[in-house]
């Protein structure tokens, strides 16, 4: 009973000791919290009938008594001794100072210096939009034939070279109008050792200029009046004949349609280009040298030839994949007397940035000229040539 009142005694005043202020700090009670162990000082203090510390401390009182009521009749809970404490060494000092890092500089580091400028302008600037793009790309390609004269089906050899050029400068103001303006010329020059009569002749020749206005109607849809010209260079010759078959300026021919333009954008984007229909088209033909007037459809005596109709014209790139693209051109006009349709096609086959091999296929119709016996009046060229590229 005795050691019951003085457990409880020990209890009530560890209860009045921690009401009192800075209680966090009294290491007193450790004791009661930490694994129980056997201190020496609470048998001392209990076995010595004149102990001098009984009286000073109620609150050390209280634990001592708590204590020994454990070990009186829970000596089982008792784990560790304090002789073993002290054999595995003291509790530090310095647990309660402060951990402060020593941080040495090396070397001082300057703070960095920004260059700004002493005057900054506070004005706006505001630059006028430049709705203009401009390209162009160019070629010369050669061609080389030799035959044997014993070659068993006949044939000559000839050389020949063909050079184009062709520059663009379209206007689009991503706001209705757009103004499209193409100059094309091409020119080629063979020479055959059975012409007697001409050092070269022209195999491939052609000035010619378009340029489109267009009002944006709807999605990819304009209102369009489009001027197409063209003529040739230098005579249209053929081997062993003296004869001049078409010259600069003869035939020129200047057409104007006013219709509806088409933005073609499919493939991804691979096949581009227009188709423009101008269902009110005016075609005037004119041919410098008289002589030649009636192969171009033109009366005895006239230069000039002025028809109203209809017109067709397209012009498309297809981007096949890196190395092949095809280019086409078709045009056709109607007069509901007389038609001429020309479709021009260009496989380019791209075998580095610099060098090219080019197939050029060109059908044409124009019942307005001579007739022939076997073809009618369809028309056919085609050459084949490898040479250098550019594009810029």
């Amino acid at each position: 009973m005795r050691k019951n009142i003085l457990f409880i005694a020990a209890i009530f005043a560890l209860s009045v000791k921690a009401a009192q202020p800075n209680d966090s700090v009294d290491g007193r009670y450790y004791r009661l919290f930490a694994p129980m162990t056997f201190y020496h000082n609470v048998a001392d203090k209990t076995l010595d009938i004149a102990s001098n510390d009984t009286g000073k401390d109620a609150v050390a009182d209280a634990v001592d008594a708590a204590l020994l009521n454990i070990y009186l009749n829970r000596p089982d809970l008792v784990s560790a001794t304090e002789t073993e404490l002290q054999k595995s060494g003291e509790i530090r000092k310095d647990v309660d100072a402060p951990i402060e890092n020593k941080v040495e500089l090396v070397e001082k580091v300057e703070e960095p210096i920004f260059d700004m400028p002493e005057d900054v302008p506070t004005d706006v600037m505001v630059q006028k939009p430049n709705f203009w793009t401009k390209k162009g790309d160019g070629f010369l390609q050669f061609m080389q034939n030799y035959v044997s004269g014993n070659w068993y089906k006949g044939g000559e050899s000839n050389y020949s070279a063909v050079g184009s050029l062709t520059l663009e400068a379209n206007y689009d103001n991503k706001n209705k109008w757009k103004w499209d303006n193409k100059l094309e010329m091409k020119l080629g020059f063979l020479r055959s050792r059975t012409d007697s009569l001409h050092k070269f002749k022209s195999n491939e020749d052609l000035l010619r200029f378009t340029s489109k206005v267009g009002l944006e109607a709807t999605k990819n849809w304009y209102y369009t009046l489009q001027l197409l010209t063209y003529t040739q260079f230098t005579r249209g010759l053929k081997s062993n004949d003296a004869k001049t078959y078409s010259d600069f300026m003869s035939p020129f021919n200047l057409n104007i349609g006013l219709g509806m333009d088409y933005k073609v954008e499919s493939k991804n984007k691979k096949l581009t280009g227009t188709v423009n229909l101008s269902p009110l088209a005016v075609n005037y033909r004119y041919v410098g040298r008289l002589a030649l007037g009636p192969s171009y459809g033109l009366k005895e005596g006239k230069h000039s030839l002025l028809d109203f109709g209809s017109q067709v014209t397209a012009d498309l790139v297809w981007k096949m994949n890196d190395v092949v693209t095809w280019k086409s051109r078709f045009y056709a006009f109607t007069s509901y007397k007389r038609a001429e349709i020309e479709w021009e096609n260009t496989f380019e086959l791209r075998v580095s940035k610099y060098i090219s091999a080019n197939l050029f296929l060109f059908p044409r119709f124009d019942d307005a000229g001579v007739k022939d016996d076997d073809l009618g009046y369809l028309q056919f060229k085609e050459y084949s040539s490898v040479g250098f590229t550019y594009n810029f």
